[in-house]
């Protein structure tokens, strides 16, 4: 019988590997974040860029969040599928769910650049563009050369929970520091010293994709516990029917995110104008520039939450395809408790220090009306992190279960009912500041089922 490669997994400490496996997924996804805040941060201090290309990054943020969400259903759902095939044994459906992955991600990245290039001005008017000229143009040019690195950003971004799959939790981190230090060094020198704007973000960050994508098909050719072939390399649909339900959590939760957007950002679009201040022109832009602003903090946030259960992923689908429930049990109460003080931290970042946050972002060299609205935007719109961080765990860890429709559902309900639903209804009732309001009652509200839902958890797992 031949000796799993990654039985490990069954029998090292959980909390131990949780740091291994963890650890290295959070920093993975937070050099992934970094990509577009680290654009945001040097437009915002490039005078003559200012609150109108961050408001121009803002628009285009939604759309790099679409071809990641398609990225990491193939992605992770083929994570938690090699995952659970080796920890049974079986290293053949391992090897050609990989291949089958990897030409969806390409096929469905060259199908994404085409739908934006030739869609360019219908998608930004879309996401909030026209809030005013400059901020427009700004968008376009952004959008333009981001889109053309969206395959490279796609292959990497999929094979990340793959490589941890194969137990390399560290090279998959390594691969996406790489890429996103290239995009720190290459920003400054594009924006201020040849002064190419929103393209000079926009080409720095790409070159970093490309990094990160080549360091991934190293990687292909020196897999550990799955040995690729040439028959893996076929879209073999029993399989991808098998592995990319895993996945469907991580895409809805990422589409409906872009949903939740859309609506929030038309609604700042709308309302701002109505509001006394920023409905002059000169100050226009100043409401989306800052929720941009807002949501990439959040984002940070959310990508340590994300990343402390994805790691887990291939922890808990080992165990549980090897039976061992208790283990299971013991990772989910340790991954509650860390994604509880992740979000009490960040919590206490917005309360105490949001001039310092938003100082990051070039206030020194805008009016002080976007100091005063970005002081406001992080204590209400994030006054409820600590639940959203403990929300978030949860839905992943029963898409490590292979609980895809349960995950799934619950996201959903966070995202699209409650996320657009309230973006949608209570602007109209209490004008801008509605916006804000949106998004600490979702996440109460989805807090009250995800307490059901994990008290049943734990009730299944306690079950021999």
């Amino acid at each position: 019988m031949q000796k799993k490669s990654n039985a490990f997994l069954e029998t090292e400490p959980v909390g131990r590997l949780m740091a291994k496996y963890a650890v290295p997924c959070v920093i993975s996804l937070l050099v992934a974040a970094l990509y577009n805040i680290v654009d945001q941060i040097f437009i915002a201090n490039a005078e003559y860029l200012g609150s109108y290309g961050n408001a121009a990054n803002t628009v285009v943020f939604p759309l790099t969040v679409v071809a990641l969400a398609v990225a990491v259903m193939i992605g992770d759902g083929c994570c938690a599928f090699v995952s659970i095939s080796l920890g049974r044994g079986d290293r053949d459906a391992a090897h050609k769910s990989i291949g089958s992955a990897i030409l969806l991600c390409i096929f469905s990245g060259l199908i994404l650049v085409a739908l934006y290039l030739v869609f360019q001005e219908q998608i930004l008017t879309l996401f909030g563009g026209e809030v005013n000229q400059e901020t427009f143009y700004h968008a376009k040019e952004y959008f333009f050369w981001i889109t053309l690195g969206v395959p490279f950003y796609m292959f990497g971004q999929a094979l990340n929970p793959i490589i941890r799959s194969d137990g390399s939790p560290k090279f998959a981190m390594v691969s996406t520091l790489a890429g996103a230090g290239a995009n720190i060094i290459l920003d400054p020198i594009f924006i201020f010293i040849f002064r190419w704007g929103m393209m000079g973000a926009a080409v720095a960050t790409v070159l970093g994709q490309i990094l990160t994508a080549a360091l991934a098909v190293w990687y292909l050719c020196h897999m550990k516990a799955v040995r690729l072939e040439r028959a893996s390399f076929r879209v073999h649909g029993t399989l991808a029917k098998k592995y990319l339900p895993l996945g469907l959590c991580s895409f809805l939760s990422q589409i409906s995110l872009v949903m939740a957007m859309a609506a929030i950002q038309n609604m700042t679009l709308k309302y701002g104008a109505l509001d006394p201040v920023f409905g002059q022109e000169q100050y226009a832009q100043i409401p989306m520039a800052v929720l941009g602003i807002v949501m990439k903090f959040f984002q940070i946030v959310i990508s340590i939450a994300v990343g402390l259960a994805a790691g887990c992923i291939p922890i808990v689908g080992y165990n549980i395809g090897a039976g061992r429930k208790e283990r299971a049990k013991a990772l989910f109460t340790r991954l509650l408790a860390a994604e509880a003080i992740v979000g009490g931290v960040a919590l206490l970042i917005v309360e105490l220090f949001p001039r310092q946050l938003i100082g990051i972002f070039g206030a020194a060299n805008e009016s002080v009306y976007y100091a005063e609205y970005a002081v406001k935007c992080f204590r209400v719109y994030l006054c409820m992190t600590v639940l959203a961080t403990v929300n978030k765990g949860t839905f992943i860890y029963l898409q490590s279960l292979g609980k895809a429709f349960a995950s799934t559902a619950i996201s959903m309900v966070r995202e699209i009912l409650f996320g657009v639903g309230f973006a949608l209804l209570l602007p109209p009732q209490f004008g801008l500041d509605g916006v804000l309001y949106s998004m600490p009652v979702s996440d109460l509200l989805t807090f009250v089922i995800c307490v059901a839902v994990i008290r049943y958890t734990y009730r299944t797992l306690g079950k021999s």
